[in-house]
This record gives C-alpha cells, structure tokens and sequence, in this order.
C-alpha cells in the first residue's frame, strides 16, 4: 500500500510565479499539477519582495486555481530567491611578531573577523548601518599570507603579520520576513524553507557527486544564481545581475520589437530553424534562427563572460570540473559553448539539465521537461528533505534567532549577535622602557588573552556545534600584565666567583647596578630604570666587595711632597699578588684566583734620598774594633716641619718634607759614632785614645775607606 504524501512549493520569482505541487510515494516523488502565473507590476526586484501585496495576490490566485483541482491547502514550501544572495571578499590582518606559535583557534578568530568586515561591507553597500541584519549562509578561505606571501596554513607559524582573504555569502533577513509576510497574507503557513541555489543543487548533485568542483548555475529572467560544490560541501553562492532579460533586449534591439514579442521569439529560437516576427513598423518577417542568433551573439558572450567571471571568483580563481545549467534562460543558443570557452573547458563539460535528470522523479506528460521547471520542483523536494531551520539562541543573555543553512557553530551566533571577534582579546600590557649599559631597552607587556566563550556552562571554541535554545556566553580576553622581569633575566649570565682572599675563600657577586645604586641579580626592574651590570670583577672591585679596602691604600704608590712638589715613589707602596704575580688593581679576576697582600715597607728617608740621583750619598767601608762599619755621608739635608731628620728617620706617604742639598766633606775620625755606638768600659777610666792605624789620630783626622779604627781606654791601674 503506497504511502501518499502531497507536497505544495512555490517559486516566487522576479517575473513569475510558479506553484507545483508533488505527491510523494515511498521516497519517490510525482509531479502531478502545476500553475503559473506572472507579475501584474513590479513587485519583485532582484529576488526581493518590493510589494508584499501585490506578490500575495499572485500567491493567492495560484493556491486557488490549484485547489480546485487538489483540494484545501494550507502549508508550502518556499525558497528565498538565490539573487538575494549577497557575496562579499575581506581582508584581515593581525601582527604576531614576538606572540607564540599561531594555532587553530588564533586562525578561526582571524577568519571570524574577515567575515565581520564582509558582513558590514555586505550591509554598507545596501546603506544598512547594521552588519548583524544580514545572516551568513557560508564562507570559504580563498588565500592565508604570512608576510605578504601566500602560505598553505597559518598553524605553528611565525612571522610579522598574519592574514586572511575570504569570501562571504549573506542572505538579508529582510528577504526571509517580507516572504513571510507574503504567505501570511495568501492564508499560508510555511511548512519548509530552503535557498534557490540550494534547492537546484539537491535535486541535481546529490552528496555522494559533491566530492567534485561542480557548478550550478540558474540562469532566470532577471539574474543568474551560481552554487558551487567541493570536497562533499557547498562551497559558495555568488549572483551575477544578467541573465535572460538581456537576452530578450538584445533581440527587441536587432529585430524592432517589443519586449512581450521579443521574449515570445527567444523561446522560438531553440525550438524551430526559423522564426517568425511582426517588428514595431508592422513589417511581418520569417528570419533564420542562425541569423538571429548572430545577431545577438555579442550579448550571449557578454552573459557567458560575466557568468564565468563569478564562477572563478568563488572558486579560487580555477575553473570547476564541469557547469550544470538550469533554468529557462540557460536555453539561449550557443551559451554553454561560450561559457565552456570563457571557463577553458572542454564544451561536453557544459550542458543544460532538465527537470528528466532529477532522480526518483516521474512527471506527467503533458507538463514540460525542460530546465525552467528544476528549481521549483526542487524547492518542493529539498524544503521536504533538507528545510532551512530557524535557531534562537541567546548570546550574553540576549535572543538570537539564526537562519540554518548548514552546520551552525558559535561563530555563526557570535556573527548573527554583531559581537566584534578582534575586540574580545586583552589589549597587550604596557611596555617598560630602560637603559642596560647605556642602550635603550623595551621591555613589552604581556600578550593580551584570548576570549573565553561558554556554551551552556562549559567552555568551548568558536567552531564548536551550535545547536538549538544554546546560551553562549563570551568573556573578553584579560589585558597583558605590565613586564615583570628581574635583572637576572635581561643578563645571559651571572655567574659568582669563588676568590681566595689572604687564604680565605670569598664569593663574588658581579657589580650590578640600577639608577646607581648596588642590587642583586634577583631585584625587579620597573619602567625608566638604568642599569648598569659588569661582568667581569677587577682586583679593586673584589677588594672592595670583600672588605679589603684597606688592601686598596697598600695598593696606592707612595706619595711625598718634596720642596713644594708632589712625587710618587710606585716601587715603594703596598702590592697585591694575583696567583703570585704582582698585578694592577684595574686587573680582571677569575673563578678560583688567589689574591696577596705584601703592605709597604718603613721608609727612611736614605731610601728617599737613594731615589733621587742628584742626591747620590757617599760611604766607605772601615773596620772599627776588628769589625766592619760602612760610613755613609749625605750630599741633602731633609728637614720636615723645619725640623731635621737623619737618614735613618721614618717618613709616611703624604708628607711634606725639604731636602737642601749639601757639600760632601771627607770623611773624618768623629763620622764613625753616627753609625756605631761606644759605650765606655766598666774598669776603664774617662780617657781614651783615638788609633786609626795602629796610630794616634783625633775627631777630626781623616780617615779613608779600609782604615782600621779603635779606641782604646785608659784603666786606673794605668793611670
């Protein structure tokens, strides 16, 4: 027993309206009845109800011519009108130069905003001040570029800047109202809903052929709608404004007639070899159908450049594999031939498809096979097996209502809500300026977060599935914290030393310094700070950080001012031995060195005096009592504070001494008790003798170097 089911669907079209309506039995679909009926004015333009009146009328008029015939009713299936299509490009750019590698939903948020700006050029260019009154219906890639050069994908890269090129379709939702509108008047409840292009492709490529690049083109009155499918999808919807009409034109021009007669002769062109035609002067003619065509040929090829113009737009700029062509403008002559040359395709890959292609369809005899019926018999079967739903949902607790034309996701509810996708990431933190060593440092801010988007509670991502009654919720992306970096981190290296100091192990830290004063490594770094950091510790700053400054004034040469002038004496100060080696204090010390003091000696003012060559002291070496004894005779005399010293006298670094320089006398008798003392005998008396020789001399006799010298005492027993 069959399982009867009618379908009523109407074409709403810019010249006509057609209503069919289809009994389904078992899967299997039988067109059964058919009306049409065109326009009484023009109360369609370009797929858009213009006059919701006057298109109800027609409506009603259909409904009851058939209803005389079927019975009551009361539901149809409906298309909006592929020419309300509107198809835009964008561009959209973001700078990742330093950011982590792009991954997927960096991608999708990039696509997102390519598609906003579509949406708001779609709007700008019907003067319509808000982008979110047009639904996307789909989108594809056409390009990714990363630093102006086209890439295969944007995941894990890096670079300067990030962009996408898309393209967009948007149905207005004004289209889908005014339908609604229009029904409601002609006592209709919309029973389904699909798109033109997609009720073609449905009856023509069904799935399992959509894994190839096939394009469908309705060619009406009016415009001509493309679809085209890839990879198992739809991939673009595009509409060019030239179709049939400008066919007709063509033929009113070249023949003289008017627009009725001049539709009437292109349907004859494709039927018969010759037409017949009674132009505006009354002249009755017969003319070649070949020679009529090549009449019009310019505007055929217009039609089927611009045709093939928008195919490879939406199609990545490659022609498809093969052109399917509907509708009752397809039917012109020559233009599959022309399209196939446009699109450089083969001409068997270019043919017209009637309604006979349509799968598990019968049709009567008396009704037309052609192409100008595909598009109303396939609203009626893909409004019943693929409708259009209508989805609310609410996005920050505010009601969206979606037009599902495929999978939605929640980036179609963030594009139907008009929420900005590039304004939901943080902004980057403030950026630190510094100085290290004197150059000019920025530090950059942290990167600003991503938006964190719910759906019904539980976190998601933009190319999740929407479904139904969602609640999304989107909270904008946090703001990058201010720099927080430690001095440690802005230096490769800061390595401590360990230095033996005097025997005893001492770490050093390196010198670190910021806005002049000594930090650590680990001291955080605020905005305007000037830094200053030496690696590598000299004797003097390991000294120091050691507590060994003292060890620094050993290191200073030995100063005196002398007459008046300052003069140094280097050989005489302190030293500091690095690994035994006498080094500068301006020396680098490394890991491990061992560091020695030698301090300064007493200096006397013979070695001051046996500093300076122009006062060369005199001696000669004697033997006093058996025993040697050097003599020595200064040519200065040194004075401090106006009192004198004598050779052996001790003077420090920084005084102030006066050296007279003197007249060498010869040595006598009485110089020897400047250098040895004589201490009387206990058994002797006060007299004595003075031998130089083994003769009597006096204080004052001279003496020579090798002289021997004695003083022999008198006892009391000689006396």
């Amino acid at each position: 027993m069959y399982n009867l089911q009618k379908i009523f669907s109407l074409d709403i079209g810019t010249r006509s309206v057609v209503g069919i309506i289809l009994e389904e039995r078992d899967g299997k679909y039988h067109v059964i009845d058919i009306e049409v009926e065109e326009h009484k004015e023009r109360a369609m333009l370009d797929g858009q109800i213009h006059d919701v009146p006057a298109v109800s009328e027609v409506i009603t008029s259909i409904k009851q011519k058939l209803e005389q015939k079927q019975g009551t009713l009361h539901k149809v299936c409906v298309a909006a009108a592929g020419r309300a299509l509107k198809t835009e490009k964008s561009i959209a750019s973001f700078a990742i130069k330093g950011k982590p590698l792009l991954t997927k939903e960096d991608i999708l948020h990039l696509e997102l905003t390519a598609v906003q700006k579509a949406q708001a050029q779609a709007a700008e260019s019907e003067k319509d001040s808000q982008s979110y009154h047009y639904y996307c219906v789909g989108y594809s890639v056409l390009y990714y570029h990363l630093d102006g050069e086209e890439i295969g994908s944007l995941v894990d890269q890096q670079g300067n800047e990030a962009s996408v090129e898309v393209i967009a379709t948007f149905l207005p939702r004004v289209v889908v109202e005014s339908l609604l509108a229009a029904l409601n008047r002609a006592d209709l409840e919309m029973e389904a809903l699909t798109l033109e292009p997609i009720a073609a492709i449905n009856v023509l490529i069904p799935p399992s052929m959509r894994r190839l690049n096939v394009a469908l083109v309705d060619i009406g009155a009016g415009t001509s709608d493309i679809a085209l499918t890839n990879k198992g999808t739809i991939t673009a919807y595009g509409m060019v404004p030239t179709a049939g009409d400008e066919i007709t034109e063509a033929l009113s021009d070249a023949l003289l007639l008017d627009f009725p007669l001049a539709e009437k002769a292109k349907r004859d062109l494709y039927r018969s070899d010759t037409i017949s035609v009674t132009d505006i002067l009354g002249f009755d003619s017969e003319i070649p159908s070949n020679e009529v065509v090549e009449k019009i040929f310019p505007a055929i090829s217009n039609l089927a450049k611009k045709i093939s113009h928008e195919i490879l737009l939406l199609n990545n700029q490659k022609p498809p594999q093969a052109v399917m062509l509907v509708g009752g403008g397809s039917l012109t002559p020559q233009l599959p031939r022309e399209l196939a040359k446009s699109l450089s395709l083969p001409e068997n890959r270019v043919a017209v498809r009637g309604i006979e292609a349509i799968q598990n369809l019968s049709i009567t005899d008396i009704l037309a096979k052609g192409p100008e019926l595909v598009t109303p018999v396939g609203i009626a079967i893909a409004a019943k097996q693929s409708p259009v739903q209508y989805v609310t949902i609410h996005v920050n607790d505010q009601p969206i209502r979606l037009f599902e034309v495929k999978d939605l996701t929640i980036g179609d509810g963030l594009l139907a809500a008009g929420i900005k996708i590039n304004k939901l990431y943080g902004k980057p933190g403030s950026a630190y300026f510094i100085t290290v060593n004197g150059q000019d440092v920025t530090l950059p801010g942290g990167y600003g977060h991503p938006p964190t988007i719910y759906k019904n509670g539980q976190e998601v991502s933009v190319d999740d599935k929407l479904m139904n009654h969602d609640r999304i919720t989107v909270i904008k992306g946090e703001d990058g914290a201010s720099p927080h970096v430690r001095i440690s981190d802005l230096i490769d290296e800061t390595p401590d030393k360990t230095v033996i100091i005097d025997g005893n192990s001492r770490t050093i830290s390196p010198v670190l310094k910021k806005n002049g004063a000594h930090v650590k490594a680990d001291c955080v770094i605020e905005d305007g700070d000037k830094i200053q950091y030496v690696g590598k510790e000299t004797i003097t700053d390991v000294l120091r950080k050691s507590g060994h400054e003292d060890w620094l004034e050993h290191m200073k040469p030995f100063r005196l001012t002398i007459n008046g002038k300052e003069t140094y004496f280097p050989s005489l100060g302190g030293k500091v031995l690095l690994n035994g080696m006498e080094a500068r204090p301006s020396s680098s010390v490394s890991h491990l060195d061992t560091l020695t003091v030698e301090p300064p000696k007493q200096i006397t003012v013979g070695m001051i005096l046996s500093k300076r060559n122009e006062y060369q002291e005199k001696s000669i070496k004697v033997l006093f009592n058996g025993s040697p004894v050097i003599l020595r005779q200064s040519s200065a005399s040194v004075y401090k504070e106006g009192k004198p010293l004598n050779m052996v006298d001790t003077v420090h670094s920084g005084d102030s001494i006066t050296i007279e320089e003197t007249v060498t006398q010869p040595f006598i008798f009485q110089d020897l008790f400047k250098h040895v003392e004589v201490n009387k005998p206990d058994h002797a008396n006060t007299s004595f003798q003075l031998i130089r020789n083994g003769e009597e001399t006096t204080f004052y006799g001279e003496i020579h170097a090798g002289d021997s010298l004695e003083i022999r005492w008198t006892t009391a027993h000689e006396k």
